[in-house]
């Protein structure tokens, strides 16, 4: 991996809210001291309190790309929004959201689903402005829409504005509605019927031209938690505008994803990355993540993977488990990044103590260093902007 090999940034981040009051970024918080080597033994950390530190050369593949990344971690309820500075130091950003999991961003908008609700948060910086004389985004929540606890996963926005997510509880893909909590779009022609129980782990989506047309599920059960004795094999990657069940030879496979005209998929309960012959169906590993990966996005000719550490102390009963005993590796909890071209993770970032999974990962395309602002935070209070021209009465 050459110079991702060697840490350049260490922090120590507060896991309810790293951002003082007055909005400065958690680069500017002391930090824990010398960065810690790859492989190194991890230092106890204080409860709540997690440490991020970063390949050597991550802030200068965030200049050199144009981008920046905003991640979520539903264990904590934490939006993370990284990018970097003037100087080339990586700035990490963290607000609260609670049960944080799908995102959806673009230079001016970032959509996030959380435990009952799916936030719309906007940039009110004009262009050529700064927050804090160094973020170039300011994000702003300005719209919730209740959904309830339908245990939303992964969302998208078509073309025309409309927001599509997947309903995990319900099993389907659906819409937000003006009157309910939502409106189902799509099933999965192996669910008889639309019922509380997540029976197949509906969990991830892609759009192609604009619509839905690839999904993720963990199996086909069609009974409420069915899905759980399933985790091992059985997991289906189903094209939605036929109901063509593509593959069903992977294992707890998420973030279904369409890029460059080729279909991608994380074969999470093998821990590779993977393109899929969206004709017939055949799996190519691409990469192998050291973790439970669950997350992806794309820039330019790299892939951008979430990584999060058991729940239960092992990865018992999925073959990522051998995967990792085979290459003598602990689990990560982070975001790697992996050069499509050859499957080398090139860079990466790490998170050790308090927060251990991921949910989402995201580029945010344009954009240097953002920032975004809490539902809960003193300085929403006051954040007052207004559009200048006058509208018609």
């Amino acid at each position: 991996m050459g110079d991702a090999r060697e840490n350049e940034q260490t922090e120590s981040m507060a896991a309810e809210d790293t951002v003082r009051d007055d909005g400065a970024a958690a680069d500017e918080q002391r930090s824990t001291g010398a960065p810690r080597a790859p492989g190194a033994e991890v230092p106890a950390q204080k409860p709540g309190h997690t440490q991020i530190s970063v390949s050597r050369g991550f802030g200068g593949w965030l200049q050199a790309n144009g981008a920046s990344l905003a991640f979520t971690s539903y264990q904590t309820g934490q939006l993370f929004m990284v990018g970097a500075r003037p100087d080339g130091k990586v700035s990490f950003h963290q607000r609260s959201f609670q049960r944080a999991m799908g995102l959806c961003a673009t230079p001016q908008r970032l959509y996030l689903a959380s435990l009952y609700q799916i936030w719309r948060l906007e940039n009110v910086l004009r262009p050529g402005q700064q927050a804090n004389k160094t973020f170039d985004r300011l994000y702003v929540p300005r719209n919730a829409q209740t959904t309830g606890d339908v245990d939303a996963h992964e969302l998208a926005v078509e073309p025309s504005g409309r927001i599509v997510f997947v309903n995990t509880k319900y099993s389907c893909i659906a819409t937000t509605d003006l009157v309910h909590g939502f409106r189902p779009l799509w099933k999965p022609p192996f669910i008889s019927r639309l019922a509380a129980e997540d029976r197949c782990h509906l969990n991830g989506m892609t759009l192609v031209d604009g619509k839905v047309r690839y999904v993720t599920a963990v199996s086909r059960s069609d009974v409420v938690d069915g899905w759980r004795e399933r985790r091992h094999e059985g997991g289906v990657l189903i094209d939605v505008k036929n109901d063509r069940i593509v593959t069903d030879q992977l294992s707890m496979p998420h973030s279904p994803r369409y890029f460059r005209d080729q279909l991608w998929v994380l074969d999470s309960g093998r821990g590779y990355l993977c393109r899929i012959d969206k004709d017939t169906g055949k799996t190519e590993d691409v990469a192998f993540c050291p973790g439970f990966s669950r997350g992806l996005a794309f820039c330019n000719n790299y892939a951008i993977v979430g990584l999060s550490l058991p729940r239960d102390g092992s990865f018992s009963g999925l073959s990522l488990e051998g995967n990792l005993k085979s290459r003598d590796a602990e689990p990560w909890c982070g975001v790697q990044i992996i050069d499509l071209s050859t499957g080398d993770i090139v860079q990466w970032l790490r998170l050790s103590g308090h927060i251990r999974e991921l949910f989402d990962v995201t580029v945010v395309p344009g954009v240097k260093c953002p920032m975004a602002l809490g539902i809960n935070t003193p300085e929403i209070h006051n954040m007052i902007t207004f559009n200048e021209t006058f509208g018609e009465l």
